[in-house]
Formats: structure tokens, C-alpha cells, sequence
């Protein structure tokens, strides 16, 4: 079939490599002609797509890439995996409106536009669909198949790999369910049909919501036991002993990434302009996680006091900048906060970060260095963000005058945990 994804990020370029390899013709649209002039060098930006792998579809001619609207005509099934952001708490929703525009100008009888971009509840049936049938000309449900499917990426995942995690799917009626469910299944090796859109648009943002509201508790608790004298991490760790009724979260510096910081908001947005009444859970999780690099920078302005020194003029060096471990993300990463808070308090603030793609170093808001025994031991507090498995975490823990921890894997006479 001829497949067409549209929006090549950390979404659209797995699925289209992954449907390229099971057989299908894709080409992988996006706005961005840079972009796209990498993916067709075969030079991939995204971790889950090497740039070999890349190369591979490439070169039999089962995937292109291109900015190039023109090239959509035909098309069997077109995936929509752009962007979703919040703007002054609303959401962005541009992003689905354009590529919409643009697919309709192509759609044909026959064809499926499936939503994969995370949204709130009702965005597939009330925002995509009639955009597609006033610039087509088509009646969705007799001319053309509509749906949504919820994507579930998690970068760098060690056990659940893109094909291997079950898939959501979901269409306007039985006849876009079966087309999308056929689709879906050659490309994931489990796929979970559900009975309208709405329903999956909803169960991915209960699965972020889920997530953002447990890391909130644990996030607050964790500032309130250091004061009460009780090790949070040591009382996970029993907590987790109990085999039911009990899923293991950790402290942290706050939330990042394309999901946690975003996707419950939209919710909490929907039941307010719908309802008029607030998602309090969700709401106040945001409220805990936001406040977090705040809490950071509290614990080190108080350790650095403690030592005689001031947060003025003392030397700085967060480690591990990216959302994730091991990742390259830098979206919605808690450490930009952080060391906005401390520059702005007058600290001398440096970075380590081997993850982070030469591209990318343009996005950070402090100078890169490396985690090197002779940075570590000229700080004046290291700061563990993030523990990518690159970092040598013995010499850290014995080298550095002051550490604070965010990840409880550090040991010495001058280690702090969060």
C-alpha cells in the first residue's frame, strides 16, 4: 500500500521505517525541508531510528522523504503524527488543522486518514474529520475510513520496543475500525481495537495522567520527608516489596518530554471549557512537578550556605540535561528550568551531557563541558539530574566537593539524595 506519514519526528519516523520494512511504499512528509534533507541523506535525529536502518528503506526505495506536498497524491492510508503543544495553557491543535488541509487536497474514495498525535477527547470526529471532508469534497464513513491510535513511544525502552508495545486503535465505524485495525496489525505485533475514538483519545491520557499524578506524589513527598528525617528512597524501596496494589515511582527533578509536562493538561483543559469544572488531580500534579527545579535549586543554595559559600559566583555543573536516561530529548526538560533558576541567582553554571546530539547544543541555555574527574572536583556543587549510564557515577560520588543526587545512585561522605 502506498503510506503516507506525515510528520517525521520521535512519532512519525519509527512508524514509517517500521511500515517500510513490512512493505509498504511510504513517504514520510514534513514541513521542515531540513529535515528532510537529512532523512534523505539517510542521517536519522531520532534514537530509535538509527541512521543505518534508515539508510536500509532508503536504499531498496520503500521510504522517501520529502516536503514536498505533491507527493501525497494516491495515497492508501495517511498517518497524521505532527506536534500537539499547549500554548498559555490551551491547546495547539494548528499543527493536526494543516496537515488535515493538506491531506484533504489528496484524499481519495477509499482512503484512511488515521490521527496519531495525542489530543483530547473528540478532536478526531469533531476538528480532523470536518476538515477533511470540506476540502475533499468527501463524506467521511461512505467516501473515505477515519480513525485514531494513540502513539506510545518510549525511547531507549529496554523492554517494550515499538513494535512489541500493544497498540490502540479505533475508527469512526466498523468499516474504518477493520481497514485500520489490517493496517496496524502487519506493523505491531498486538493491537487492541477499542469502540470509538473518543475512548482512545481518552486512554492515552489517562496513561500519561496515571504517570504525572503518582511522580507528583512521590515528587512531594520526597520534599517533605528530608525535613521529616526519612530517607523516601529507602521507603520505596520497601514499599515495592509488596507484590499487589503497589507500582514503583521515583523522585525527580520534575517531568520532561512530549508527554508528561503536556498531555494531561489537555484533559484538565477539555473538562473545563466543556464542563466548567477542574481536573484537580490533574491540575495539581502540573503544580507539584513545575515547582520541582525549585526545590533543586532551594537544596543547593542551602548546602552551599552550609559550606560557607553563596550561590553567587560558585561554580555549578549539572549533569545530565536530557528528559530521559540514556536519551537524546531534550524537549520540556526539567535541567533548562534549573539552571535558568540558578544563573538567575548569579551562579556559574555548566553542563554535561554526552547524550546530546551536535545539533542539538544550540538549545541549551549553558555551556557544555565533560564529566571529567578534573570538572567534577572543580565545582562547587555537581547536581545528578539525570544518570545516563556514560557517566562515571564511583568518581562523581568521591571526586565532587558536593553532590546533590536527583537519582539515588551516588555514595560518599559529600552526596546528598533529593
Amino acid at each position: 500500500m502506498h503510506i503516507v506519514v506525515a510528520g517525521q519526528g520521535y512519532v512519525g519516523l519509527p512508524l514509517a521505517v517500521r511500515a517500510a520494512e513490512v512493505g509498504h511504499r511510504v513517504v514520510g512528509y514534513d514541513v521542515d525541508p531540513d529535515r528532510t534533507r537529512r532523512l534523505t541523506a539517510g542521517d536519522s535525529h531520532v534514537e530509535d531510528v538509527p541512521s543505518p536502518r534508515l539508510r536500509a528503506v532508503l536504499d531498496t526505495g520503500a521510504y522517501s522523504a520529502t516536503a514536498d506536498a505533491a507527493t501525497l497524491a494516491d495515497f492508501d492510508i495517511a498517518v497524521i503524527t505532527v506536534p500537539t503543544p499547549l500554548r498559555d495553557g490551551m491547546p495547539d491543535l494548528s499543527f493536526i488543522e494543516a496537515s488535515a488541509r493538506t491531506l484533504g487536497e489528496y484524499l481519495r474514495p477509499g482512503a484512511t486518514v488515521i490521527l496519531e498525535s495525542t489530543t483530547y477527547p473528540g478532536t478526531t470526529e469533531e476538528l480532523l474529520v470536518p476538515i477533511l471532508e470540506k476540502t475533499s469534497g468527501l463524506k467521511a464513513g461512505v467516501d473515505f475510513h477515519a480513525g485514531f491510535s494513540p502513539e506510545r513511544i518510549a525511547p531507549g525502552n529496554p523492554r517494550w520496543s515499538f513494535e512489541t508495545t500493544p497498540k490502540l486503535v479505533s475508527g469512526i465505524d466498523t468499516a474504518s475500525l477493520d481497514v485500520i485495525k489490517t493496517f496496524y496489525d502487519g506493523i505491531f505485533q498486538t493491537t487492541v481495537p477499542v469502540s470509538a475514538p473518543k475512548v482512545a483519545e481518552l486512554a492515552k491520557l489517562i496513561e500519561n495522567t496515571f504517570r504525572l499524578v503518582n511522580i507528583s506524589m512521590i515528587n512531594e513527598l520526597a520534599t517533605l520527608t528530608d525535613r521529616l528525617g526519612v530517607n523516601i528512597w529507602e521507603a520505596i524501596d520497601a514499599a515495592a516489596t509488596k507484590p499487589f496494589g503497589f507500582t514503583r515511582f521515583t523522585p525527580g527533578p520534575g517531568v520532561g518530554g512530549h508527554c508528561l509536562p503536556v498531555d494531561p493538561l489537555f484533559l484538565a483543559w477539555k473538562i473545563r471549557e466543556e464542563l466548567g469544572e477542574p481536573f484537580r488531580f490533574a491540575e495539581l500534579a502540573h503544580d507539584v512537578n513545575r515547582h520541582m527545579p525549585h526545590y533543586v535549586v532551594q537544596r543547593v543554595t542551602q548546602a552551599l550556605d552550609q559550606r560557607g559559600k553563596t550561590i553567587r559566583g560558585s561554580r555549578i555543573l549539572l549533569l545530565g540535561l536530557t528528559y530521559k536516561i540514556n536519551a537524546t530529548d531534550l524537549r520540556e526538560s526539567p535541567s533548562t528550568r534549573v539552571a535558568e533558576l540558578l544563573i538567575n541567582l548569579g551562579a556559574q553554571v555548566h553542563g554535561a551531557d554526552p547524550n546530546i546530539p551536535d545539533g542539538d547544543h544550540t538549545k541549551l541555555n549553558v555551556p557544555l563541558v565533560d564529566a571529567s574527574e578534573e570538572e567534577i572536583a572543580a565545582a562547587d556543587a555537581v547536581v545528578l539530574l539525570m544518570d545516563h549510564a556514560t557517566f562515571d557515577l564511583p568518581m562523581i560520588g568521591e571526586k565532587a566537593p558536593y553532590v546533590l543526587d536527583c537519582r539515588n545512585r551516588l555514595s560518599g561522605p559529600h552526596v546528598e539524595t533529593l
